[in-house]
């Protein structure tokens, strides 16, 4: 990527060879541009919220005395933004997450705008007390990313606000702190009811902090695999995978009681949402629960699962990919004991079937309807073992 100021390599994560996706955009770029042909000032509290995959913090990060604090909801954003500092040789920075307490002054704010609305609304409302009238607002997204609802939410919560024209389908969000203006109180997180039709979870409830998705009502998907899910399967230990805001994984924690559950998520927003709703609805059984953040099922070990859940997500950012569902696939393969399950639910025109089928060797349907399919993969013993056994 080419800077006002140097080149930096970059690259996303997890590294892969064969991903053309790019770590950087022209929103990236443009907001750069910006900043060097105004000569923003930043040597002071310089906050990025949103950085995808580092460039930004990659490209800020020692340029005019600049050491940076990133807030980013993404464990792999994060991984990747670690990477390319140390890739250019880039110290200072500071990573902060979506659920730590945010800096007490900022001087300079730059936003990328994200998908979620709702993730947008609650850091504006988590940084506004440390923004003064001097602080310089600054969001950056594509034309697509930003609507009018997007302006709002600067306006509502930091101040008046303007647009630039657009560069390469890129546009920048100018908002000057208003220090008179009262805002109306943080929303997140929000808490629902589930309806009383949708299996063990019927009637629970569902705690949601913003940016996880679906967060003002249960998605489609997930209605469906909860209302298909199996009761006690003799489980031991279970993997909410991908987990959301924790409804799967609450599910069969509840009819599996003594089993142990591990909800995990890229999202930290997700992981705290999980560890709420599962607090609401299933505190008190026998069986344990883990939240965790990380990189799906990296770092659990080998045949030491005996069913996972995985509602998997076929979006990258505005890319739409399988590349999450595949590794997702993979990694529970490799955690799943012989004669473990997988069980998926996704859009049927994904052709999830093909994907376990080659990893997996088989693949049943579970239950389908005209948009959704639920798949149960089993992960077979090798042969050398069977034929042991036999013997």
């Amino acid at each position: 990527m080419t800077t006002p100021w140097s080149d930096i390599a970059l690259t996303r994560y997890p590294e892969d060879p064969r991903d053309r996706l790019r770590a950087w955009d022209a929103a990236d770029s443009y907001l750069l541009k910006h900043l060097a042909e105004q000569g923003t000032d930043l040597s002071g509290a310089v906050v990025v919220v949103g950085d995808r995959w580092g460039a930004l913090a990659t490209a800020l990060t020692g340029t005019g005395g600049c050491t940076p604090t990133l807030i980013s909801d993404s464990y792999l954003g994060q991984q990747a933004t670690y990477a390319n500092l140390e890739r250019n040789s880039r110290a200072g920075a500071t990573l902060l997450t979506t659920r730590d307490t945010p800096p007490a002054r900022v001087d300079v704010l730059l936003v990328r705008v994200p998908k979620s609305l709702a993730l947008l609304e609650d850091q504006l409302h988590r940084l506004r007390p440390a923004v003064h009238p001097g602080t310089v607002v600054i969001g950056t997204g594509m034309v697509k990313e930003i609507h009018t609802s997007t302006l709002n939410l600067f306006e509502r919560i930091i101040g008046p606000t303007r647009t630039s024209l657009a560069e390469k389908k890129a546009r920048l969000i100018f908002t000057t702190p208003e220090p008179a203006l009262t805002p109306d109180p943080n929303p997140w997180p929000l808490r629902y009811q589930l309806p009383d039709d949708i299996g063990p979870l019927a009637s629970g409830t569902v705690v949601n902090h913003a940016g996880v998705f679906c967060a003002e009502h249960l998605d489609i998907g997930t209605r469906f695999l909860l209302r298909h899910l199996p009761n006690d399967t003799g489980a031991r230990r279970i993997v909410d995978l991908g987990c959301g805001n924790g409804v799967v994984g609450t599910a069969a924690a509840l009819t599996h009681p003594q089993a142990d559950v591990l909800f995990t998520d890229e999202s930290h927003q997700a992981v705290a949402s999980a560890e709420a709703t599962y607090e609401a609805n299933a505190a008190g059984r026998a069986g344990t629960a883990r939240f965790r953040v990380g990189d799906g099922l990296a770092g659990v070990a080998d045949d030491s699962v005996d069913l996972v859940l995985n509602n998997p997500p076929f979006h990258s950012h505005q890319a739409t990919t399988d590349a999450t569902a595949w590794r997702m696939f993979t990694q529970a393969r490799a955690a799943l004991r012989p004669g473990g399950e997988l069980w998926v639910v996704g859009n049927r025109h994904l052709g999830y079937h093909l994907k376990l089928r080659r990893l997996f060797g088989n693949s049943e349907l579970v239950a389908g309807d005209p948009k959704f399919v639920i798949l149960k993969a089993v992960k077979r013993e090798p042969s050398g073992r069977r034929g042991a056994q036999r013997r």
